[in-house]
């Protein structure tokens, strides 16, 4: 299964904007699915997972602001962010783990203007 990430762009401080993931083929059986991060000269860093049960986790930096969900019908999982600020800027991976492997997809562009 391929992961495509999009929805990414230019917004405004306290903006929103909603990403999204599709897959290649069905995420049903995909127990874990998240969402990283990587700013400019740091480290990838997690954002937010979430189970096939629903089950969700979140960083502390984003918890309240953002979330995330999936939708099986349409092999696709979201992230929405609310008041974003620059700290959010980076480039968003979506990934998933399966057989003790994590797969990553291609990253969309978040950008952040104060």
């Amino acid at each position: 299964v391929q992961l495509q990430a999009s929805g990414g762009g230019l917004v405004q401080a306290g903006g929103s904007l909603r990403l999204s993931c599709a897959a290649s083929g069905s995420i049903s059986s995909i127990n874990y699915m998240g969402w990283y991060r990587q700013a400019p000269g740091k480290q990838r860093e997690f954002v937010a997972s979430i189970s096939t049960g629903g089950s969700t986790s979140y960083a502390a930096s984003v918890k309240g602001r953002f979330t995330i969900s999936r939708d099986n019908t349409k092999n696709t999982v979201y992230l929405q962010m609310n008041s974003l600020n620059d700290e959010d800027t980076g480039v968003y991976y979506c990934n998933y783990d399966r057989a003790g492997s994590r797969f990553w997809g291609q990253g969309t562009q978040v950008t952040v203007s104060s």
